[in-house]
Formats: structure tokens, C-alpha cells, sequence
């Protein structure tokens, strides 16, 4: 089919724009070539920078890509280190408490009971191993109760402790009926008659200290109360002790008071008590009261039972005179009123002293008083007989310190050591951060493990605890938390107690 207007389909070129492409090509043609010869303006600019630049320095350019310089080195499967398991003679190894060690040491204080490390050719690098036949333990609270004999096999205490209702071996099992020397009627009974004078159910005491645990059977009944009982007990020829309260999910360190400061801030604990502890409070001018005191929080409480308190009672079964004993306790209540304790009860075998809230209305005459060290520089530092003082207030109803409030409350309001900015470089803001990323981090690893925060995971270790963020973002009854300050960090465990947590310095 043809155009209307061209019938022949063909369409020709005008010789008029046929000329005009020639013309534009020989134009392009000649501004090319004036631009090569080096009139051209843009030229001469190129040129002048080109006479600026010493091009003769760059000897060395290399034109390859700069990720060629580094030698492409294929993934490969990363070396593990194996370390191969030690004898089975060493199924109770415990480096710094190893027993052949400790008897090289004086046993004035308690020193030998202390911690003795080995030295660097005398440690080994090699794996602990489990008793034979080790099972997982019971969980909470089952464990409480219950310890399988195979993961403790250690009876001694079944026969020396039998009368006191310590622990029974049934079986294949071990029994803990919940009873302790001063208390073979159970420990709920005793900390019943406690929670008459001492306000445990409120929420006012939250950290607590036992001084020579045993199987710390009044720590694991104080979790009813929902008080945490840092507990601890010296390796001795009771050598199970502590790790018959780790298997029953119980708070405890092997520990002594000795010569050595206890691995606590100062105003840590609400409470304290010593059940038959046979610590001699009165020895060395009172020091392991005073140490006693720097730990124990300002309003806190201390509970002493056993001797020499009813000595009237006792004395002869403790095969001690009277006079001696009457002595014992009058040294003692001169010691507390030094140390602004008020006796607040004594019945039975119980006597109950509680700490002042501040020294405006304290008695002291002239006291020895520690010198300003280390806000908490106690790691292996030397115990003194001094007391510890008071932090200043401005009226006589301050607690000196500062107030904390009731758990839970406590375990997120803003600590007073933070509060006060005695912690470097952690301001409310960042406390306050740092506590929404725990949270956040925590509900990640519970995503990944369903069994955290079960009673299957029941003692737990933060081996670097900063501000206690983890422990506070898994608080529960199933499970707790022991949290550990690097003593080569930064100082937070004034913070970690002030919340409500326990923990311990360590290197």
C-alpha cells in the first residue's frame, strides 16, 4: 500500500540538509583538532596544573586493588586446645584450699585455712573430673532437700553431725531435714523465732551473711523468705560442706575469717549470723567483730547463737567455766556498744544485735578507727582491729550510706553508690541503660536455651558482672546468681549488694 502523499513509497533527501550534516562533521572536525594542538583554553589550564605537580615522587604507584596487598588465606577449621582429664585422685581439687598445702601454713588465725594458691609449675592443665557415677542434681526445691550420694560421696558428716539433724544417707541419696546445731528442730523454726524482732517478710532484709555455714541448711530456708545468705565455710575435715550446699542449689564459697578481709564491700549484708560458728568474736581485740561491722549494712542486723550465749545453761556441757563464759559475753556486748550495735533481744540460745543507722547517737569512747584506704580494696589485704566508719549525714534520721528501699523495689531503683556518683563513670542514665540491655540480651538467650531461667540452670556464675544488669534481668526463685568483680576492674559490687544481689571480688 502507498502514501496518500508519495504514491511511489520512495522518500528523497533534500540536497539542502545533506549539505548541512557535512557541514557540522568538518566544524567538530577543526575544533578537535585545535583543542590537540594546544591552544585551547581548557588545555592550558591542564597544562598549568601539570606544570605544578612534581609527578616524578610517585615512583612507586601501584595501579592493582588495595585488598591484593593482603594474601587471600582460605576459612579453616579452627585448632582446638584439648586438655585431657585429670587423675581421678582429684575429683575434690580445689586449687587455693588443696590440703597438703595448707597444712605447710601457721594456724594462728586461721591462716592455713585461708586461700594458697600453687605456684605457676604446680597448677594443672588438666580437666577435674566428676565423682564416678555423677548425676544432675535434683531441681529446685527438690534439691534443697535431696543431694544424690554419688555426687558427694563423703559420709563423715552423716555420723559427727547425726544428733544435730544436719544430714541423713538414705540409700542412694542424701537427706537434709533441715536442721543445724543450734537449731535440730529445723530451720524454720529458728528463723521463725528471728522474724519476730527482725523485719525479714517486708522486704527490708535481702542480703544476709553466714559465718560458718556448715551445709548451710539456714541459707536454703532463707530463700523461702526470699532473703539471699551468701554462706561460707572453711575446708576442714569436714571437707563437703560447701559442695553439699552448691549440689543442693544454695549460695556458698569456701572461706574463713582469719587474718585476711572478707571479699565484700563494706555495707553489703542487712543481716548476719554465726549458729554455733566457734569464731572467737572476743580474740585479737574484737577484729572479726569489726569485720563483721564493715560488711554489715547501717539499720543491718546480727545474730549470734551458740556460746557463749545462755552459758548459764551450757557450761558445762561446753566444758567451760562460768566465769569464763560470763566474761566472753560482757567482752562482747562492750564490743557492740562500740560499735553502735543495740542489743534488741536475747532468749535461749538467741541474741540479736542491730547496727545503727548512723553514729550521731553512738558511744564510742575513744575508738580505734580505720584510717581512709580503697573505697573496698580488701582482695588479700591484711585485717585490721579498727572500726570501720560511719559514712557522714547531715541529721540524725539519715541512714549513712544512703536509704535503700524494699526488695523487689530495689533490685532497679537507682542504687545510692550511682546516685551519689561514687562509681566512675556510671551516671543514672547509664545505669539506667544498662539495665534495658540486660533485659534485652537476657529475653535473646531465653529464645536461643528455653531452659534458662528453669529450675534447671540453679546456680549461676557471671564471671564479669559490671553493674549486676544479668543477675537483675534473670532474678528469680529458680535460680541464682553469684556475681563476680574482677578485682583488676572496675569497683561495682557496693552496686550489685545495694540491689539486692550477691557477689564476690576475685582475680
Amino acid at each position: 500500500m502507498v502514501s496518500k502523499h508519495n504514491p511511489s513509497g520512495n522518500k528523497k533527501r533534500s540536497p539542502l540538509s545533506i549539505f548541512a550534516v557535512i557541514g557540522l562533521c568538518c566544524f567538530f572536525y577543526i575544533l578537535g583538532a585545535w583543542q590537540r594542538s594546544g591552544f585551547g583554553k581548557g588545555d592550558s589550564i591542564a597544562l598549568e596544573v601539570t606544570k605544578q605537580a612534581d609527578c616524578s615522587i610517585f615512583t612507586n604507584l601501584n595501579f592493582e586493588t588495595h585488598h591484593n596487598d593482603v594474601e587471600i588465606v582460605e576459612p579453616s577449621k579452627p585448632k582446638a586446645q584439648v586438655f585431657k582429664p585429670c587423675d581421678v585422685k582429684y575429683t575434690d581439687y580445689t586449687p587455693c584450699q588443696e590440703q597438703d598445702r595448707a597444712m605447710k601454713f601457721p594456724r594462728d588465725n586461721m591462716i592455713y585455712r585461708e586461700r594458697h594458691c600453687p605456684p605457676e609449675e604446680e597448677k594443672l592443665h588438666c580437666l577435674i573430673p566428676a565423682p564416678k557415677g555423677y548425676m544432675t542434681p535434683f531441681e529446685w526445691p527438690k534439691s534443697r532437700d535431696y543431694v544424690h550420694y554419688a555426687n558427694v560421696p563423703h559420709k563423715s558428716l552423716t555420723v559427727e553431725k547425726a544428733v544435730q539433724n544436719w544430714v541423713q544417707f538414705k540409700g542412694n541419696v542424701f537427706k537434709f531435714p533441715g536442721g543445724g546445731t543450734m537449731f535440730p528442730q529445723g530451720a524454720d523454726a529458728y528463723i521463725d523465732e528471728l522474724a519476730s524482732v527482725i523485719p525479714i517478710a517486708d522486704g527490708s532484709v535481702r542480703t544476709a551473711l553466714d559465718t560458718g555455714c556448715g551445709v548451710a541448711s539456714w541459707g536454703a530456708y532463707m530463700l523461702k523468705r526470699n532473703v539471699l545468705a551468701m554462706s561460707f565455710a572453711p575446708r576442714d575435715n569436714h571437707e563437703a560442706q560447701v559442695q553439699f550446699a552448691l549440689e543442693r542449689g544454695v549460695p556458698a564459697v569456701i572461706g574463713v575469717l582469719g587474718s585476711i578481709n572478707l571479699p565484700y564491700p563494706s555495707r553489703a549484708f542487712d543481716m548476719a549470723q554465726c549458729s554455733r560458728c566457734l569464731i572467737p568474736w572476743t580474740a585479737n581485740d574484737g577484729m572479726y567483730l569489726m569485720e563483721v561491722d564493715r560488711v554489715l549494712r547501717p539499720g543491718g542486723y546480727w545474730v549470734l547463737s551458740g556460746p557463749p550465749i545462755n552459758w548459764k545453761t551450757y557450761y558445762q556441757v561446753w566444758k567451760r567455766t562460768k566465769e569464763d563464759l560470763k566474761a566472753e559475753q560482757k567482752k562482747i556486748e562492750e564490743l557492740a556498744e562500740q560499735l553502735c550495735w543495740e542489743k534488741k533481744y536475747e532468749k535461749g540460745d538467741i541474741a540479736i544485735f542491730r547496727k545503727k543507722v548512723n553514729d550521731k547517737s553512738c558511744r564510742r569512747n575513744s575508738a580505734n578507727m580505720c584510717k581512709p584506704r580503697g573505697s573496698d580494696d580488701v582482695w588479700y589485704k591484711k585485717m585490721e582491729t579498727c572500726i570501720t566508719p560511719f559514712p557522714k549525714v547531715s541529721s540524725a534520721s539519715e541512714v549513712a550510706g544512703g536509704e535503700l528501699k524494699k526488695f523487689p523495689a530495689r533490685l532497679f531503683a537507682v542504687p545510692p553508690h550511682i546516685s551519689k556518683g561514687l562509681v566512675e563513670g556510671v551516671s543514672v542514665e547509664s545505669y539506667q541503660e544498662d539495665n534495658k540491655l540486660w533485659k534485652k540480651h537476657v529475653n535473646a538467650y531465653k529464645r536461643i536455651n528455653r531452659l534458662i531461667g528453669t529450675a534447671r540452670y540453679r546456680n549461676v556464675m557471671d564471671m564479669n558482672a559490671g553493674l549486676g544488669g544479668f543477675a537483675a534481668a534473670l532474678e528469680s526463685p529458680k535460680s541464682w546468681v553469684m556475681n563476680v568483680v574482677p578485682t583488676i576492674g572496675k569497683d561495682t559490687l557496693g552496686v550489685i549488694y545495694e540491689r539486692g544481689l550477691i557477689g564476690i571480688y576475685h582475680d
